[in-house]
């Protein structure tokens, strides 16, 4: 298989949420067949769609494209395995507070869409704590199944509050 762009959208919420970003893309370069290509800063963000008592616990968010030659599927089980590594705990609650979330946002220009897995991801258009990094890391990426670039879609982002920048390194 020939080598692909692949990025990561990273977010956590719980305990040292910087330390969490950054063990977890460690996890994700450890395989030496994994090219570091970039990385957006870390932004501090408001949660979505979480229940009223979760909602003071704000997301730390950056997006890491690496290039491999995996496809999304075999990215998926790594994910898992590095998110129970990292603690992640999984429960009804789909946005229950967590160490860890890691979404596969694009793999080159494949498509998939079983029952585990979809990408692109289906939201990462309706999220500013997706499209900022992903704008900061690949601007005039056109995102399989878009007509727009991703930073076109930024600039058309009706408002940009609740997003902060948090650490330009990590």
């Amino acid at each position: 298989m020939s080598l692909v762009q692949t990025a990561f959208s990273l977010g956590s919420n719980l305990g040292d949420r910087l330390r969490h970003l950054i063990q977890a893309k460690t996890l994700l370069l450890l395989d030496s067949t994994v090219t570091f290509v970039s990385q957006s800063p870390v932004y501090e963000t408001e949660p979505v769609d979480v229940r009223p008592e979760y909602q003071s616990m704000k997301f730390l968010n950056a997006v890491l494209l690496v290039e491999s030659s995996y496809s999304a599927e075999e990215w998926l089980r790594k994910i898992k395995k590095i998110e129970s590594m990292l603690q992640r705990v999984r429960s009804e609650d789909r946005n229950a507070p967590r160490t860890i979330d890691i979404d596969v946002l694009f793999c080159g220009d494949q498509v998939v869409d079983s029952d585990c897995l979809q990408i692109p991801h289906p939201r990462w258009m309706k999220r500013l704590f997706v499209v900022q990094p992903l704008s900061d890391v690949c601007p005039d990426l056109v995102v399989p199944g878009e007509k727009r670039p991703v930073r076109q879609i930024l600039e058309h982002w009706p408002e940009r509050e609740g997003l902060q920048n948090f650490a330009k390194q990590w």
